[in-house]
């Protein structure tokens, strides 16, 4: 249960871009087409889980036991991140040309995207429950944000598609109206709040 009660928590209730308002750049940015949307959301999806794993091993078996967790774990941590974003990106050119030129300078822009440096380092809290079961709770963790970060992504991109032909001020167009959305949903999100 509670496993459950993190994962709901971090999809939900303290979601990555909607509670946290971490990672506003991909998520502003390629949210305008769904098909885009959910490739971004899967490939975040995919290096926030794989960072979680790699950083919390790296964490808990060579840098804190190395003492070294006080000044390399930022290092190490985004050193995996863009090793994993180097990774997603060769598949991605390969299997999907089109998603890889749709996503453009953002998946490559995932290295920097806070929202995966972010669960990596709240992940580090659980080296402290024993090797089993920090290992557990940080791959939910970085599942579970990954997860909330592509609900988010789809939400976002099926509200602009829709009002891609509704009769929207020009001052609001693009952007602005990413970010009136954004806090829309940032507010019906703060319904979950107190759930967990």
């Amino acid at each position: 249960m509670e496993y459950f009660k993190l994962f709901f928590g971090v999809v939900f209730v303290s979601n990555l871009v909607l509670a946290q308002f971490l990672g506003l750049c991909p998520f502003i940015g390629v949210s305008r087409k769904q098909s885009s949307a959910i490739g971004m959301g899967l490939a975040v999806t995919f290096v926030i889980t794989m960072a979680s794993v790699v950083c919390h091993l790296l964490y808990a078996g060579v840098l804190i036991p190395l003492k070294l967790d006080g000044f390399l774990q930022v290092s190490v941590f985004i050193l995996v991140i863009a090793s994993l974003v180097q990774l997603v990106e060769m598949v991605i050119q390969k299997v999907s040309p089109p998603l890889y030129k749709a996503l453009g300078i953002y998946l490559p822009l995932i290295t920097t995207n806070c929202a995966v440096l972010g669960v990596t380092q709240l992940n580090m809290r659980f080296a402290e429950y024993g090797a089993a079961d920090g290992f557990v709770r940080a791959t939910i963790q970085g599942f579970g944000g990954g997860v909330g970060f592509m609900i988010g992504m789809i939400l976002i991109s099926s509200i602009r598609e829709d009002l891609e032909g509704a009769d929207v001020p020009e001052s609001l167009k693009g952007v602005p109206l990413a970010f009136v959305i954004t806090a829309s949903l940032a507010l019906a999100f703060l319904g979950f709040a107190g759930m967990v």
